[in-house]
């Protein structure tokens, strides 16, 4: 079956740096555009960045310019290195492949003032 498993979560202070993995399983994940999402404590989930096939990105305003997608498509794995956090970056950092219903358990991300 389609597995997504988020690691690389952890507590930080204002202006630090964490680097999420996820590797997928159960699907051709080079033939898939990625998608990292997060939901914030009473927000709706919201996706943030992508990546297609062909390595092209979109990254939503409040994260351009401090985060990046990448993927390794000999490795199943996409990746989000998030830079200068913020205390609103406070949120469950979920990935999946478009089109597909399967959702991670996550990984939990504080950042401290």
């Amino acid at each position: 079956q389609v597995q997504f498993v988020e690691s690389g979560g952890g507590f930080v202070q204002l202006g630090g740096s964490l680097r999420l993995s996820c590797v997928a399983s159960g699907i051709i994940f080079s033939n898939y555009r990625m998608g990292w999402y997060r939901q914030a404590p009473g927000k709706q989930r919201e996706l943030i960045a992508s990546i297609a096939t062909d390595h092209s990105t979109f990254h939503r305003d409040s994260v351009k310019g401090r985060f990046t997608i990448s993927r390794d498509n000999g490795k199943n794995t996409v990746y989000l290195q998030m830079n200068s956090l913020k205390p609103e970056d406070t949120a469950v950092y979920y990935c999946r492949a478009f089109g597909s219903a399967s959702w991670g358990q996550g990984t939990q991300v504080t950042v401290s003032s």
